[in-house]
């Protein structure tokens, strides 16, 4: 159901002018908002990004990969969603993806960004989209899956992101959630994208259990390539450490057959992990909470 973010009243609607209070959400460029009017500038990430993910993702292994890691996920965890939220949902990257194999599936975007969501109305046209914070969803009860796929990190207080998602979530659902993972691997990268941390597994699990969640499953991915990233982004930080200079997309951007390579590597990982292989270590965590 639809909570009132002004007054807090719960109600079932096919509008969104709550019957206690009268309040009525403002739209902004074109989506519903629920968000105060500075709460999407300078903060968590660079809005002006979007125009190039959208442009690299699709063709970078790294997003692909997750892609059919996260598709597995839901497919292996949720087989019955028929609702699905998606947290920060960028370019609409994943929601595509998620289109094309459930094509059944009520979908809805949201993001602090309505740049971002003019990306991903035209990769999902048929998706509903909210401009929304993390941190105060107008949910209760309402989906069967919400998904955050590298959002947290953005997030300064991540607990109460994932307890919104708790109210969010009605029970039997839950949440799918990666993050990138170890502090020690914090490198311009991350300065460029403005995260606020790298997690732990411990950290994580401890997040979404205080949320109130059940961990129905965890792993590291990236990790056939973990060494190759722990050098890269160890040297990056060396490099930085010299010229200050970062360029967040030369990462992005890699030679055609070494991104094949680095694909086939990934689809080789996700072959193991089918067979119930949990990964102890990886660039980043897939972890699935269980709202019982």
């Amino acid at each position: 159901m639809k909570q009132c973010l002004a007054c807090s009243k719960r109600f079932i609607s096919e509008d969104w002018v709550c019957p206690r209070c009268g309040n009525i959400p403002e739209s902004r460029n074109g989506y519903l908002s629920f968000t105060q009017p500075a709460a999407d500038t300078g903060r968590g990430f660079d809005s002006g990004s979007y125009r190039h993910l959208a442009r690299l993702e699709a063709k970078n292994f790294w997003f692909r990969s997750r892609n059919r890691l996260l598709i597995w996920a839901l497919r292996r965890c949720f087989p019955d969603a028929e609702r699905f939220l998606e947290i920060g949902s960028g370019t609409g990257f994943v929601l595509s993806g998620i289109r094309r194999e459930f094509p059944k599936m009520k979908i809805t975007g949201s993001d602090i960004y309505p740049q971002g969501l003019d990306y991903a109305r035209e990769r999902v046209s048929d998706a509903a989209f909210l401009h929304m914070d993390a941190c105060a969803i107008p949910f209760e009860d309402e989906f069967d899956v919400i998904g955050a796929f590298d959002i947290l990190e953005h997030i300064q207080d991540d607990a109460l992101a994932l307890r919104e998602m708790y109210r969010a979530v009605h029970r039997g659902g839950g949440i799918v959630l990666t993050v990138p993972q170890y502090m020690w691997l914090w490198s311009a990268q991350d300065k460029a994208a403005f995260h606020v941390r790298r997690y732990s597994r411990g950290r994580l699990l401890k997040r979404v259990e205080e949320a109130g969640f059940t961990v129905g499953y965890m792993t590291s991915f990236i990790t056939f390539l973990f060494p190759l990233l722990a050098v890269s982004r160890l040297c990056s930080r060396w490099m930085n450490r010299h010229d200050g200079a970062h360029d967040w997309t030369r990462e992005l951007n890699l030679n055609p057959a070494a991104n094949t390579l680095f694909e086939a590597i990934c689809n080789a990982e996700l072959f193991f992990v089918k067979k119930g292989v949990k990964m102890p270590a990886g660039g980043s965590l897939l972890c699935i909470g269980i709202k019982e």
